[in-house]
């Protein structure tokens, strides 16, 4: 199996820009990543001011980010509009997008599903359009089986082979290079197993552990485990990370924020974990870049990782 260890000397310790890779190197879909990326969803909250994202995007590239976690879905195209603005071929930055969800501007939830082989292609077409490339080099399918989010009703609910067929003929046909999954459950990743599968997102943390089988299966398998809501969720239902007192000792111990020991141990927890937390602060993006100079003694992990787990599967809609 490829190996995930970010302490491989094999695997650039710089980025294209040459800039050091915040949290080490990784892999991803075969290609070395920076373990801390950056996810643009809240880019969304700057629309009013479209020189301020791009001078985020940018600053991010500067920090050593070159894996930015994207979809067509944040902002209605706008999040791509500014990646592509913003992000430059030399960057060396490898652009993830999802397919699985749509807009649903007025609905009590902003997303609606798009769980249908055709929509799912019209997705990835749309992305194509919108960041203007000719193939993107992952596409997560955003499944709705488990975490939290939406649920698929009626024609919405569709086999994940169903899914997975189209996903192949468009990595045939070159629009896209790899496929990842998300809000998948341990079952719906092995049957897609065959398909090859570079990615998994789903809803983990330190307090929502619940997918520790799925984790060890995708560094045996040498897939990229990228945690949505690395820090828990501003759901009222769903914990947060910042909250437990063991992080909040812990920071406190090493002089850092909660929210970087939460980053920080998840990169400590296992060596296939890229994170792409997202912000629209650049003094945020900052301090989730730095998370990844934290060192946790055994000590420290040891009262972190007896932190009970709870369940994200909080279904809206």
């Amino acid at each position: 199996m490829t190996s995930m260890t970010s302490a491989d000397s094999s695997f650039p310790e710089t980025t294209a820009t040459g800039a050091p890779r915040p949290g080490g190197p990784g892999l991803l879909a075969g290609r070395t990543v920076s373990r801390i990326g950056y996810g643009a969803m809240q880019l969304e909250r700057l629309h009013g001011d479209r020189g301020a994202a791009v001078e985020l995007l940018r600053r991010a590239v500067e920090l050593g980010i070159d894996h930015i976690d994207t979809a067509q879905f944040y902002g209605d195209g706008l999040v791509n509009g500014l990646i592509r603005e913003a992000i430059r071929p030399r960057d060396g930055v490898r652009v993830v997008s999802k397919v699985g969800a749509a807009p649903n501007p007025g609905g009590p939830i902003p997303l609606r599903p798009a769980q249908r082989p055709e929509q799912l292609r019209a997705s990835v077409e749309d992305n194509l359009a919108s960041l203007a490339v000719e193939q993107i080099p992952l596409v997560n399918l955003r499944r709705l089986d488990t975490g939290p989010g939406l649920r698929a009703e009626g024609d919405q609910v569709v086999d994940i082979d169903d899914q997975l067929a189209v996903m192949t003929a468009l990595r045939d046909e070159g629009k896209i290079g790899a496929i990842g999954l998300s809000s998948v459950t341990l079952d719906g990743l092995r049957r897609a197993l065959p398909a090859g599968i570079a990615c998994v997102q789903n809803a983990y943390s330190l307090v929502t552990r619940t997918d520790e089988d799925m984790l060890a299966l995708c560094r045996s398998e040498g897939i990229a485990w990228v945690p949505y809501f690395p820090l828990g969720s501003s759901f009222p239902t769903m914990p947060k990370v910042t909250d437990e007192p063991a992080v909040r000792a812990a920071a406190q111990s090493l002089g850092r924020t909660p929210a970087q020991v939460g980053l920080a141990w998840l990169l400590h927890h296992a060596p296939n974990v890229l994170l792409i937390p997202g912000t629209a602060n650049p003094e945020h993006l900052r301090a989730n870049v730095a998370a990844g100079t934290i060192v946790l003694d055994d000590a420290t992990l040891a009262a972190l990782d007896a932190v009970p787990t709870r369940s994200a599967d909080v279904a809206l809609g």
